[in-house]
């Protein structure tokens, strides 16, 4: 056999590669587990996603719009079942439906100014693509007890008592569910307005879901 075939037969192995050139890259993710680029996130079940919400309503029968909101949004739901992330979707809007068009800015405004304010702009940018994106029958019904979940559709102001909607011309009863989605459009803009448009891509870049 010539040097030239038994250098062509070797060269047609993996024999050559006996290095793992990824193990000695300092930035690849061989070195340091994925999980430490965010802590880990607490366990939430169905119950503690309705006892969650029972303890936002409250806060909103009280009239505290501004402690049920900023409850929400410092409790969002990632290391649960759907359901329960369902369950704190709808708190959310139901939330953000009793919240009046002229309070919007500046309840942001003063979230965003807290030292966690940008991380809570964008946990609410979450809700808000996940609200818009839920079909009229993608978010579960209220939930109590053990009876069973049936399908809804967004909250209706009738449900919520919220005065956004009352007050544009167009919308009927039958517009429920065009209504709560120009409700999270409205939101949508404020947002960006007071957290930039850096807000959506880090929602967009996030592997934590809601």
């Amino acid at each position: 056999m010539s040097i030239i075939q038994q250098h062509t037969e070797s060269s047609l192995t993996d024999a050559w590669r006996t290095i793992n050139i990824d193990a000695l890259d300092p930035d690849s993710s061989q070195n340091f587990p994925l999980s430490t680029l965010h802590p880990p996130q607490p366990e939430f079940s169905d119950q503690d996603a309705r006892n969650l919400q029972s303890q936002i309503r409250q806060l909103l029968q009280a009239g505290d719009a501004e402690g049920a909101l900023r409850s929400a949004l410092e409790n969002p739901i990632y290391n649960a079942p759907d359901l329960a992330k369902e369950t704190h979707l709808q708190t959310v809007i139901e939330v953000l439906q009793r919240i009046k068009v002229n309070e919007m800015t500046p309840l942001l405004q003063k979230i965003y100014n807290d030292d966690r304010g940008s991380e809570s702009l964008d946990v609410l940018m979450k809700y808000l693509f996940k609200g818009m994106a839920a079909t009229p029958s993608g978010i579960s019904s209220q939930h109590t007890g053990n009876s069973p979940r049936t399908p809804t559709k967004l909250m209706t102001p009738q449900a919520t008592g919220f005065s956004q909607i009352g007050g544009r011309p167009g919308i009927t009863s039958g517009d429920s569910t065009g209504a709560a989605m120009s409700v999270l459009l409205s939101w949508h803009e404020k947002v960006v307005e007071v957290a930039g448009l850096g807000c959506i891509g880090r929602v967009m870049t996030d592997f934590r879901r809601v």
